[in-house]
């Protein structure tokens, strides 16, 4: 029997957050995070199925997606808006393992670095670098430009939030969420069947202004014209307000599963949605030679540091291996919270 999923509204000391949860399930107690433009609903059916294997899943919507409370986001902090309001929730729920997909995985990372002792495990799924999305450059996440050029609330494509914006539910474009969800979240070719017109509707949850989706901007004199500003969603992965590079040191250290799609073109060494290499295959004029970041060579030199960890690449998926391939996804999250 598939236990249902309900949703609540809990007051932290923070903000109230959306949070659901699967009742009559009972174990150690998991708690999922989700990515940019998606909330707590891309989790659903991770959360029935580990339920059914003996665990107590959660799932929040952070600040600003979903039906949380849409409070600003102040990117000078990195992430920590978020992961202060995941720590907000822990204080109640108790201490957890965390399962982060994207901007969650560093989310994760986050909140793992600053209380580690409340985190049993990490679960990073196609997490983004430990050094932000966009531009740095090499293993260790030099900044290609003082201030973040190529980077932040300015470097979205504006027909994506206009389409955001605009409620668009349809198929027509390239950039409507549902053809970014076909093409970008998931595998070219993925069925998403009867769950893919809740994912839509997930993604157009997503509050749009400076405070949250993409955030701001300010202009920049070097190449593509545009560095981070200090607010919204964007910003908070900006290299130049999120940067863990300490995360071997914290004490104690809870064992690390990244789970990875080796079709993912989000968070990748050549990611179509980091300027630097569209710049490089011709996709963004004037490109002045800005090298890539190879964020998953990033990530890996920082597990490297860390140690206590294990890479899964599941072959075929793309940025949501929980979405894409969802058997061997769960197959390895058991595996890793089992033992």
């Amino acid at each position: 029997m598939t236990l249902p999923v309900t949703a609540e509204r809990i007051r932290t000391a923070r903000l109230t957050l959306n949070v659901l949860s699967v009742p009559g399930s009972a174990g150690d107690t998991v708690l999922f995070v989700h990515g940019n433009v998606s909330s707590s609903t891309f989790w659903r059916s991770t959360m029935t199925a580990i339920a059914a294997e003996g665990f107590r899943p959660y799932a929040l919507d952070l600040r600003g997606f979903g039906d949380s409370d849409p409070e600003p986001v102040d990117a000078s902090r990195g992430v920590r808006d978020y992961s202060d309001d995941v720590l907000a929730l822990l204080d109640q729920l108790g201490p957890a393992h965390l399962v982060g997909w994207s901007l969650g995985g560093g989310v994760v990372m986050q909140a793992m670095r600053d209380r580690p002792a409340v985190v049993r495990s990490a679960v990073l799924v196609n997490p983004v670098s430990p050094y932000g999305f966009g531009g740095t450059t090499g293993p260790d996440g030099m900044l290609n430009r003082p201030d973040g050029a190529g980077s932040g609330g300015g470097t979205v494509n504006p027909e994506f939030v206009a389409a955001l914006r605009a409620g668009d539910r349809s198929a027509d474009t390239r950039v409507s969420p549902r053809t970014v969800l076909r093409s970008a979240y998931v595998a070219p070719g993925t069925d998403l069947g009867e769950e893919e017109d809740a994912f839509v509707e997930s993604m157009l949850s997503t509050r749009i202004g400076d405070d949250h989706y993409p955030g701001d901007s300010v202009a920049s004199d070097a190449w593509p014209g545009v560095a981070p500003g200090k607010r919204g969603v964007l910003n908070t992965m900006a290299p130049t307000n999120f940067r863990i590079d300490d995360l071997h040191e914290i004490d104690p250290k809870p064992p690390i599963l990244w789970i990875r799609g080796d079709q993912d073109v989000i968070v990748s060494d050549t990611s179509l949605f980091d300027l630097a290499h569209l710049g490089a295959i011709g996709a963004v004029p004037g490109w002045d030679g800005t090298p890539a970041q190879p964020m998953v060579t990033q990530t890996r030199a920082v597990l490297e540091r860390y140690g206590n960890y294990r890479e899964v690449v599941i072959e075929g998926a793309g940025h949501g291996p929980h979405l894409d391939k969802p058997g061997e996804f769960r197959a390895a999250l058991l595996d890793h919270l089992r033992g």
